[in-house]
């Protein structure tokens, strides 16, 4: 993102220590504009899996590890020495916010179903460095799936390479200056398209994610009471519907840029909203965005399609995955990789998984 110079993507050439930084929005540092990769158009396209949290033992361990503290650093390049955020109170604002409203971005104050099925997803990197990205829980049969972008869950490469996946992962809806309002979720499986299955060293991750591939699911563990997720937190809806330029878009996620830029304005304290009309990158026309200030940590956040402002609810149509500084457009524009055929087979794949 331009607004943290130097800002790695996620490729495991990059130190781990320096992809915390970021987790994770994908950031142009190869060049300006990407070619298709017809290697990955010509290979058949399969579902990649990984086990999560399977056991008690694990769950409680990882329930454990996020204490607030590390959620709150979660992101931080030098965590050891990186201040604690903040609280911030902005005050809450139960009148609903005017339906169609342009938001460039502010703190979701409006609460609504949003507030309880949209969280913070963290995670540690292969190097013991913490970071997070954004998810929200969806309607499924087992009423235990969450979508978030594929860069949040692991980086190109084979996918039975210990450092390829992320681990630790737990999901907090409704995160709030470090509490856990409906408890943490340990994830039991995740899995992402084959085509981040590629040689690390022809393929980046911003090349899959141009193409279109930028999703990743993830199965909830229940809660520690026994509960899915879904009847916790509620569920938003979903299609895979090809977009249309200028459909008003409202936008959710967790950015967190101030942990290492104190000039920079988000730390991942509140959810902050942004909406507006959509339109496609220049430079990666698959991918469609709204005017947006949001930055790394809001990676896997939805983008909703006909979104109730009075009740929080809307229509997941895309994850985060980037700026303008790859995708192209105006500068503060946050781009998603729209749900299609691709997104579809790993939700089916995902609401199929029994607990």
């Amino acid at each position: 993102m331009p607004k943290t110079p130097g800002t790695p993507t996620t490729d495991r050439a990059m130190p781990r220590r320096l992809a915390a930084v970021g987790a994770l929005l994908l950031s142009a540092t190869t060049a300006a504009v990407l070619p298709p990769n017809t290697a990955l158009a010509a290979e058949r396209e399969t579902v990649t899996t990984h086990a999560g949290a399977t056991t008690a033992q694990e769950r409680g361990r990882i329930d454990a590890y996020w204490t607030p503290d590390r959620m709150k650093l979660a992101g931080a390049l030098v965590p050891e020495i990186t201040p604690l955020p903040e609280d911030d109170n902005t005050p809450d604002d139960p009148r609903p916010l005017p339906a169609d409203t342009p938001d460039p971005g502010a703190v979701w104050t409006h609460g609504g179903a949003v507030d309880r099925s949209v969280g913070r997803l963290f995670f540690t990197f292969s190097d013991g460095y913490d970071g997070s990205c954004t998810a929200t829980v969806v309607n499924s049969a087992n009423r235990s799936t969450l979508l978030t972008a594929a860069h949040c869950l692991r980086g190109v490469g084979a996918p039975a390479t210990a450092d390829t996946w992320n681990h630790n992962l737990y999901f907090v809806p409704g995160y709030r200056n470090g509490t856990k309002p409906l408890g943490g979720f340990s994830i039991r499986t995740m899995a992402t398209s084959s085509r981040w299955d590629a040689d690390r060293g022809g393929t980046t991750s911003n090349d899959v994610a141009v193409a279109g591939y930028d999703t990743g699911v993830l199965v909830a563990n229940p809660s520690t009471g026994g509960r899915r997720i879904a009847d916790v937190t509620g569920a938003q809806r979903i299609a895979f519907t090809p977009p249309t330029e200028g459909e008003f878009v409202h936008t959710f996620g967790y950015p967190k840029d101030r942990l290492n830029n104190p000039a920079a304005t988000y730390s991942g304290s509140r959810m902050i909203h942004c909406a507006g009309p959509a339109r496609p990158g220049p430079q990666a026309p698959v991918l469609w965005g709204e005017s947006c200030d949001m930055s790394h940590g809001a990676s896997g956040g939805p983008h909703f399609a006909r979104f109730d402002p009075a009740t929080g609810t809307g229509t997941l149509v895309g994850v985060t995955t980037t700026s303008e500084e790859l995708a192209g457009g105006p500068v503060n524009t946050l781009y998603a990789t729209r749900l299609g055929d691709s997104a579809h087979r790993l939700y089916d794949w995902a609401q199929s998984r029994a607990l």
